[in-house]
């Protein structure tokens, strides 16, 4: 890999910035609301142990951001860069999520363009879990133009595997 999986990325109004340990109260802070797992295969994440396995897992993948807004400074959320494969030119985005305050505010597709931007300088093929019921991540995908190509199980660090579904966009 002749890549850095966690670079700084940054538009007008966000930046993704690599995911640090120091980071754990504020992210946990945005993700203490029940409401941010609602749809979510692993709904309780919430709670600050659960959430903690997450954030060690996190970490532990090397490619992790903190999503912040520029101009207040405040943590909004965090996304990834996961599972890159040499061999099939392809990595995975995802783990993202949203404090609601933030939800109706088109930033996802604001942070995923960043994302793609830049990773298609370097992979031909970036793929997307979500889980089965995340109807509101799943309609945020297909608006993307990411193609559903069906169910896969995914093993999560630290919690049980679950069904999701599995999209594809490719550079162009």
């Amino acid at each position: 890999m002749n890549f850095s999986v966690q670079p700084v990325l940054e538009n007008q109004q966000y930046q993704l910035v690599p995911l640090q340990q120091g980071d754990f109260e504020a992210l946990y802070e945005v993700a203490s609301d029940p409401e941010v797992w609602k749809q979510h295969p692993n709904r309780d994440r919430f709670r600050r142990e659960v959430f903690q396995t997450f954030f060690q897992g996190a970490l532990k993948s090397g490619g992790a951001f903190t999503i912040v807004e520029k101009t207040t400074g405040e943590i909004l959320g965090s996304t990834r860069f996961y599972d890159y494969d040499e061999q099939s030119n392809s990595i995975f985005i995802g783990y993202t999520f949203y404090g609601t305050k933030s939800w109706g505010r088109k930033i996802n597709p604001q942070i995923k363009k960043l994302m793609l931007d830049y990773i298609f300088q370097f992979v031909g093929t970036v793929y997307f879990h979500v889980g089965k019921n995340n109807l509101r991540s799943r309609t945020a995908m297909e608006r993307l133009g990411a193609e559903n190509i069906g169910e896969h199980e995914v093993a999560y660090f630290g919690e049980p595997s679950r069904i999701n579904i599995l999209y594809r966009i490719q550079n162009k």
